[in-house]
C-alpha cells in the first residue's frame, strides 16, 4: 500500500499547505508519503487499488481525486485546507490535524455516495440559482479574509436583487414547478459551508433537493432558523420545499449555470442520479441518519 498525497496551493489561506501535512503524517507514523501534483497526471497512473489518495484541499480539489480513485479502486483521504471544506464534515473528520493523521494511518474505511450528472460527479452538492453566486463572484481575497463566511456575505450583498428563475423539478416521487430563488441538490449531511440538511447522509443512496422560492430577506432567514433548529425538513412551506430520490431533474426555461462541488460545471439542464456508496473513504464514522 502506498500513501499519495496531493496538496492543492490554491486552496484556503494556504497554511495547511503540503509541509504543513507532511510533519503531521510523519508524527502519526506516515514517512514519506509519495507527491503527486494535481497539476500533472503522469503520477495518477501508478495508483493501484490498495492505495490512499490524500488530498489537501477544499472540496473542489477532493471532487477531482475523487475521479482518481473511483477509476482505481484507491481510497480516499480528506485532508481538509479549503474554504468550506462540507465534504470533510459529512465524514465526521476530527478538526484537529493531529488526530486526523492518526485516524489516516488506522486506515478505517467507509463507503459513500456520488453523484452523476452528465460525464462529471459530484460528492457535495449542485447548486443552481443564487446559490451559485459564491463560487461564481467570491474572490481568493475574500475566502482567505472571511473564510466559509465569504459564501454567506457574497449571497446577503445580492439576495434582494433577485426575482429568481422558472423551473421544473423532478425526482422519484413527485415533480414541483415554480419559480425559484436557488435549487441545491444535496448528497450528504452539509453543504454550503456548514448548512445541515435535516434526515440526510452521504452513504443512504438519495439526493436532497432543497428548493427556496423568492421571498423577502426576513422571511428567508426566519426560515432557515426553523430548519437548522428543528432539525427537521420542511417537505413543503410558502418559502422552501425538500424533495428526496435516487434522481433528479431540474429542467429551466432559460439556460442557468450549475455549480458543483465548489466549480463551475456547465449549464441546465441538470440530470442527476445517485450512486450509492461507490467511493471508499478514510473515516470512522458518517454524518446522518444511514447506516
Amino acid at each position: 500500500m502506498t500513501h499519495w498525497l496531493v496538496a492543492n496551493p490554491q486552496a484556503g489561506d494556504n497554511r495547511r499547505n503540503r509541509d504543513f501535512w507532511l510533519a503531521h503524517l510523519a508524527a502519526a507514523g506516515i514517512h514519506h508519503p509519495e507527491c503527486g501534483d494535481p497539476q500533472d497526471e503522469r503520477w495518477q497512473q501508478q495508483v493501484g487499488a490498495d492505495d490512499v489518495v490524500l488530498v489537501a484541499g477544499g472540496d473542489g480539489s477532493v471532487n477531482h481525486m475523487a475521479r482518481l480513485c473511483l477509476r482505481t479502486g484507491a481510497t480516499l483521504g480528506v485532508l481538509p485546507s479549503g474554504t468550506a471544506n462540507d465534504f470533510a464534515r459529512n465524514l465526521e473528520l476530527p478538526e484537529d490535524p493531529a488526530d486526523l493523521c492518526r485516524l489516516v494511518a488506522d486506515g478505517p474505511v467507509q463507503h459513500v455516495d456520488v453523484v452523476e450528472f452528465g460525464h462529471q460527479l459530484f460528492l457535495n452538492v449542485a447548486h443552481i440559482g443564487l446559490g451559485t453566486l459564491p463560487v461564481r463572484q467570491s474572490s481568493n481575497h475574500a475566502k482567505r479574509l472571511l473564510g466559509r463566511y465569504s459564501y454567506v456575505a457574497g449571497l446577503l450583498q445580492r439576495i434582494n436583487a433577485r426575482r429568481g428563475f422558472r423551473a421544473t423539478i423532478q425526482c422519484d416521487k413527485g415533480q414541483v414547478e415554480g419559480r425559484w430563488l436557488s435549487v441545491a441538490v444535496a448528497n450528504g449531511a452539509f453543504f454550503g459551508g456548514g448548512n445541515q440538511v435535516p434526515g440526510a447522509a452521504a452513504n443512504d443512496g438519495q439526493l436532497d433537493v432543497i428548493a427556496v422560492r423568492p421571498r423577502p430577506l426576513l422571511q428567508l432567514l426566519l426560515t432557515f432558523l426553523t430548519v437548522q433548529l428543528s432539525r427537521k425538513a420542511p417537505r413543503r412551506t410558502s418559502t422552501m420545499i425538500h424533495l428526496k430520490g435516487r434522481r433528479c431533474a431540474i429542467y429551466t426555461r432559460k439556460p442557468k449555470t450549475i455549480t458543483a462541488d465548489g466549480d463551475v460545471a456547465g449549464t441546465t439542464p441538470l440530470l442527476a442520479v445517485c450512486r450509492a456508496q461507490r467511493l471508499k473513504v478514510i473515516a470512522r464514522t458518517l454524518a446522518g441518519v444511514a447506516g
